[in-house]
This record gives C-alpha cells, structure tokens and sequence, in this order.
C-alpha cells in the first residue's frame, strides 16, 4: 500500500520563502500542506493561508504553534524563531529543514545538540546550482592554493536583513578550509595597506528585490578566475527545499547537509 503526501509545515510562512513554498506545494502531488506557522501576533494570524499566498481557499489556517500530524517541518524565520520552533519539532520527533539564516556561534552549537534528537538538515542555500558552486569553489582553492587572492562578492535585496549572507560566509568558509586559513575580511575602508597572503574578502550590496548574485573571484598574476550564481528568481531554493524535505523525512537523528542530498564528496 501506498503512503498518502508527505505532511509538511511551514514556519515562516508569510515570507517571501514561505509563500513560494506553499504555492509549489499545492502544486506537487506527493506533498501535501499540514501547517502554515507564524510568529506570534502576526496580523493575519487565523486567516486562511491559501489567499496569502495567492492561492483559493485551502482550509489551512495560520497558526503560531505546532499542532497536529507532520511529517517534516521547513523553517524560514529568524534565529531566535527557529530555536523555538527547532525544540518545539525535537519535543514532538518532527524532521527539520532549516533554511533561516544570521545564526549567532552559541545559537548554531544550541541547534546542533538537537540532532541527537531529530534529524535536522541546515542549509545557507537550496539551490542545487549553488550548492554546486561551493563544491567548485573549495576545488579550485585547493588547487590554486594561497597563490591566489581570493575575494566573495555577493548582491542581495534591500530587505535582507544579515549581511553578508549565509551563503557568501559559507563559500568563504569553503575556501578557507580549503587553503588552511581563519583570516576573514568583511569589506574595506581607509588606508589598509598590502594585501596579506591567505585573506578572503567578504562584501555585500544591497540593491532593489535582487532575488541573489554570488561570485567568488580568484584573483592570480596575470589571470582572473571568477566562479558566479544569479538568481533569476527564488524557485531554486524553493524547490531546494522542498527535496531537502522529501530527502529528510524518515531520516534517523543527525546533522544533515544538502551534500548529503546531492552526494557532493569534498574528499
């Protein structure tokens, strides 16, 4: 016999990740909506969720706790959010997709003792394509090695809220692992002087409802490699997401990764 949809709960469901989420949702036959969670005192708290987000009537009321049956919790809100809603789905054996980013260390190690618990797959980014550009990005560092300069550029919309984003810190992360190196510049001003061997640079802009650009620019004597994504629009990471759920579900407790769901090695 087969299963019914795979129940899945949106936390943060008014954002602008959130209502993608839900539309391609009500479009997929495997999947089904089982709760649209918002933070408490939200305005259209009660209201049906299918008209926010641009759908008919779904029956689905917003709602600011866990209540009922779900298969797999996606979470796209702010880190003091997440926490909660993260214990909330450890209390009640819930698989966790998080894609929320801006995490302080001390929150990040909090939602990390939870995968003793559920499994949780933690993500910066969705998208398939950009996932692959971290796995390009710690390849052509370890093959150019400290030789090159290496800076990460990344453009977001105006109403972004961390800089720089999760995604251009885990590609600085990336790279860094890769050469050996902790040494992080965020932007620069003034009289720096010499740029030191083994530096990543991080800068962000801000402009318009840019969807998202990232480019990490391996800058050598003579030569210049640039490695970029651009988001045409956010259906990459919604879609991203969405897998990163059907991938979770069934998963034993742990810390999982969207390598672990695109078997991208980087031995």
């Amino acid at each position: 016999m087969s299963r019914g949809p795979l129940g899945v709960a949106m936390h943060g469901a008014t954002g602008r990740m959130g209502l993608r989420i839900i539309q391609l949702i009500a479009e997929a036959e495997d999947l089904a909506l089982s709760a649209a969670i918002e933070r408490p005192g939200h305005a259209r708290m009660g209201e049906d969720v299918g008209p926010i987000a641009g759908l008919g009537p779904v029956g689905m009321p917003l709602v600011d706790r866990i209540d009922g049956p779900i298969d797999v919790l996606i979470d796209f809100s702010a880190p003091g959010a997440s926490l909660a809603i993260a214990s909330s789905c450890a209390e009640r054996g819930i698989p966790l997709v998080v894609g929320t980013t801006g995490f302080e260390p001390g929150q990040r190690a909090e939602l990390d003792r939870l995968t003793d618990r559920i499994p949780i797959l933690v993500a910066s980014n969705f998208s398939k394509a950009v996932n692959l550009l971290m796995h390009l990005v710690g390849e052509a560092s370890r093959v150019l090695g400290d030789s090159a300069d290496i800076e990460v550029v990344e453009r977001h919309h105006r109403f972004k809220k961390d800089a720089p984003s999760g995604t251009a810190l885990r590609l600085a992360e990336v790279a860094a692992e890769a050469i050996g190196t902790d040494r992080f510049v965020h932007g620069r001003h003034g009289q720096v002087g010499e740029r030191p061997a083994g530096e990543i640079g991080l800068h962000a802009l801000r402009t318009g409802d840019n969807p998202g650009e990232h480019t990490v620019v391996f800058g050598l004597m003579g030569e210049c490699l640039e490695l970029s994504h651009r988001a045409l629009n956010r259906d990459g990471f919604a879609r991203g997401a969405l897998d990163a759920a059907r991938f979770l579900a069934g998963k034993p407790p742990g810390r999982y990764s969207m390598e672990d769901l695109l078997r991208l090695g980087r031995g």
